[in-house]
């Protein structure tokens, strides 16, 4: 997903001379050649966060799109207050682009690690937020946001679904189950998990790659009463967004997600998913256990 990224954003510099883009050190090598092209518009402010959101905000107010990009703990963490500020209470756009997602680079400890980052943007007015589950769904989701003046959030992951699908923001049916079935909706990357979890269980599995703002239209017309939602950062991120769509009707919800607790082991990504519970085999026994007998 990051070489999609620096693929289309460089791109993007070539059609469009609104288009900007500040690093903080990360990916900088990969942006070279497009640095060499525009220097006035590929920015490397060095490992400076709270910098590059500030840089972002001032481009934004003078008319320019800009594109910032990190690892999402040092993106959204640790630049929050200059997002609130220097980007919302301004009332400017910007597109953040970040790679690591919860704990893709769990090797490199819990520094590099957000499994709260979407959370923290839901305390911020006006944020979309895309979680693309495959490469190919990238472009589109870059393309159209910067034909925007919109805050928006770019969440990319090294764990990927087998295929891409479309990337409008409405809840996409991939497997249908009899009317009334339970409901199982699954974010970006967590959807082949959730399909082999969900392998023979008489359920429907919906898709959505942007959680924020949450199709809840899409959603009122898929549940009746039995909803869980699969997201690939902290669990229950989304509980306020389902309970507002579905107030008026009755009905039992199961958040899945990165647990609350910090895992103090590094490990690989497999190792952090089966720990929080969002492998398959454990993905299987938390549905069932919710919904039995009713699958």
């Amino acid at each position: 997903m990051r070489d999609t990224f620096v693929a289309t954003t460089t791109a993007l510099l070539e059609e469009d001379p609104r288009t900007a883009i500040v690093l903080a050190d990360i990916s900088a090598d990969a942006f070279l050649p497009a640095m060499r092209r525009h220097p006035d518009r590929v920015l490397n402010v060095g490992i400076r966060e709270q910098l590059m959101a500030g840089v972002a905000g001032g481009l934004a107010l003078t008319g320019m799109r800009p594109f910032l990009h990190s690892y999402a703990p040092f993106l959204v963490d640790r630049a929050y207050e200059q997002l609130k500020l220097d980007l919302g209470h301004q009332d400017a756009g910007a597109v953040l682009v970040s790679i690591g997602a919860s704990y893709d680079a769990s090797g490199a400890g819990y520094t590099h690690q957000s499994p709260g980052d979407v959370e923290l943007l839901d305390t911020l007015e006006g944020w979309t937020v895309h979680v693309p589950g495959h490469p190919d769904e990238v472009p589109a989701l870059l393309r159209a946001a910067a034909r925007t003046d919109d805050r928006v959030y770019v969440r990319l992951s090294s764990q990927e679904n087998t295929r891409a699908y479309d990337t409008g923001p409405a809840l996409q049916v991939v497997r249908p189950g009899w009317a009334g079935a339970p409901v199982v909706v699954a974010v970006g990357p967590m959807l082949d998990p959730v399909l082999a979890a969900t392998d023979g269980l008489d359920v429907t599995v919906a898709y959505t790659l942007t959680p924020r703002p949450l199709d809840t239209a899409g959603l009122r017309r898929l549940v009746s009463r039995d909803v869980v939602l699969v997201e690939p950062y902290l669990s229950g991120t989304s509980s306020r967004q389902v309970a507002d769509a579905l107030r008026d009707i009755p009905h039992r919800s199961l958040h899945l997600g990165v647990g609350r607790t910090e895992i103090r082991h590094y490990g690989t990504p497999a190792d952090h998913a089966r720990t929080h519970g969002l492998d398959p085999a454990s993905l299987r026994a938390s549905i069932t256990g919710f919904l039995d007998p009713r699958v």
